[in-house]
């Protein structure tokens, strides 16, 4: 079971923190606000009022044996950064840090992050796509090149197998798996019939599966 801290307890970390608690990990959240930490306090496994930037309070907690860290500190880019660089200076494997604008992610990658995000960013993304396609549910960009969608069944697949509905052939998309109500179709076949309410994974190129806006 592997182990998460989360350093910024903003709403997003926040929000990470205490999804990864429901899922069953050990999460350790730190912030500097005293209120912060009490609010999220049964909500995860630990919760520290702490300095992002005192290297022997983290260490004391010891933040080099987590598996991951989650730096979620928001407005403060310098704070943001050098707790990146200290995390990775500590030894942690694995550092998420989340990033404002594209030249902080720049930043935070060449100083040692792991792996960068940018929540503001990316939501701003999803929330435009929504409002444009009333069939996709959700996005993931896998690459420059290619995505995994989450698309409601149009109408016009209803009722047909996934070989008839023309997804490969029209849309270049290979379907993952169909979530129907509370089951969970994995790698169906191409005779599967499409049914109202089936939520439909697929995976292909990202400017071919932007037709299904139109869909």
């Amino acid at each position: 079971m592997r182990q998460f801290a989360v350093i910024g307890l903003g709403r997003f970390g926040a929000s990470i923190a205490t999804t990864l608690a429901k899922m069953g990990y050990d999460v350790l959240a730190v912030d500097v606000s005293e209120s912060k930490v009490e609010e999220i306090m049964d909500k995860v496994t630990h919760a520290v009022q702490a300095d992002a930037l005192d290297e022997e309070a983290l260490s004391a907690l010891g933040i080099r044996n987590f598996d991951v860290v989650i730096v979620a500190i928001g407005k403060d880019m310098q704070a943001n950064i050098l707790c990146t660089v200290m995390m990775k200076e500590l030894g942690v494997p694995n550092v998420v840090a989340k990033a404002r604008t594209d030249l902080h992610g720049r930043v935070l990658a060449r100083v040692g992050a792991d792996k960068v995000v940018f929540p503001e960013r990316d939501m701003g993304i999803r929330v435009a796509r929504g409002l444009v396609s009333k069939n996709i549910l959700d996005q993931i960009d896998l690459s420059p090149d290619f995505s995994i969608l989450e698309l409601a069944a149009a109408p016009q697949f209803l009722g047909k197998t996934l070989a008839d509905s023309g997804m490969r052939v029209k849309y270049g998309a290979n379907v993952l798996a169909i979530r129907r109500g509370k089951d969970v179709i994995i790698a169906p076949g191409a005779k599967t019939v499409i049914e109202e309410g089936d939520v439909l994974v697929t995976i292909g190129r990202t400017d071919r599966l932007q037709r299904f806006e139109g869909a």
